[in-house]
């Protein structure tokens, strides 16, 4: 096998296993990874996105995975992973040229946590819930689990190199 066809395999295969951690730690946490107070503790990952671009497609797929669970349905599977797609791709491309790893995570931590209005907009459109107070539960939500992925991912960056 050339080296092109093993790094493509290898891309796939973290894109593969991280797309698969999100969706079954969704999955398995469910009763506190949908609605209007969650913790979507899955939502740790996004801090990759800083790493490299690839993980954008491994949360967004994991996403799409998860959400076949939600009860919002076809538009949280399609609206909920649109959000993830943006969200982690804001992250990524503001601080892709941050050479700190403690403000590339801060990034992603403000990023996705300003960017769950996507999901209160849909839990306002499909249960008719207040945006504004949704909005605030969920970002609560979104910045406990960005907090805690960013010291995992700021640790295990010292260990191994996540851009690679």
């Amino acid at each position: 096998m050339n080296n092109q066809k093993k790094r493509s395999l290898v891309n796939l295969t973290k894109v593969g296993i991280v797309a698969a951690l999100y969706a079954a730690l969704t999955l398995v946490l469910s009763p506190i990874s949908y609605g209007a107070m969650q913790i979507r503790l899955s939502e740790i990952f996004n801090n990759l996105a800083v790493f490299n671009k690839r993980y954008i497609w491994a949360l967004t797929i994991g996403c799409a995975i998860a959400n076949l669970n939600s009860p919002l349905g076809i538009v949280d599977i399609i609206f909920g992973s649109l959000g993830t797609f943006v969200m982690t791709s804001l992250s990524y491309f503001l601080s892709r040229r941050v050479k700190s790893t403690a403000r590339k995570l801060a990034i992603a931590v403000v990023v996705c946590t300003l960017m769950t209005w996507t999901v209160a907009l849909e839990l306002h459109f499909v249960n008719h819930l207040p945006f504004w107070p949704t909005y605030l539960a969920v970002a609560i939500g979104e910045f406990i689990s960005m907090i805690i992925g960013a010291v995992i991912f700021g640790i295990l960056s010292k260990r191994i190199d996540l851009t690679k």
